[in-house]
């Protein structure tokens, strides 16, 4: 099992670089934990390329509706007074936004405290530096 931020997932979705390298992963590990607000995240990221016209609004709809199927499939985090603590030492800790703390957070609590149990999968060369600094190996789709 890994733990996928928003920023991989959303590599699943749509044609982008890390496309095929994070479909592999996927492949290779169907079990995927995600944060209870990463579908949040993922529709803005799709709805934004949409708005910026990089996406027709029939894809963006195919994205939106594969996210709904991953998201069935998945392990969820919710929110919990225990994540919104560790993210806010996470803000205090590491420079990252409210959001991608929330992310970390999750996957601490994900791993039981232990965060070199679980493979954290993502995209945002911040957020994996704060992870390997949390503990976790981080595996970054090319």
């Amino acid at each position: 099992m890994k733990f996928w931020d928003s920023s991989a997932i959303v590599a699943l979705l749509i044609d982008e670089p890390a496309h095929s390298s994070a479909r592999s992963l996927l492949e290779d590990d169907a079990s995927m934990m995600a944060w209870w607000a990463t579908p949040i995240e993922c529709v803005s990221a799709i709805a934004r390329r949409e708005r910026e016209q990089d996406m027709a609004p029939a894809e963006a709809s195919d994205a939106i509706s594969q996210l709904q199927a991953l998201s069935r499939e998945w392990s969820e985090v919710l929110a919990t007074d225990m994540v919104r603590n560790i993210a806010q030492r996470i803000l205090r800790v590491h420079p990252l936004r409210a959001a991608d703390s929330q992310q970390l957070a999750a996957a601490i609590v994900a791993a039981e405290g232990e965060p070199q149990t679980l493979e954290f999968v993502s995209l945002d060369h911040r957020l994996n530096e704060a992870a390997l600094k949390e503990g976790f190996p981080v595996t970054v789709p090319e």
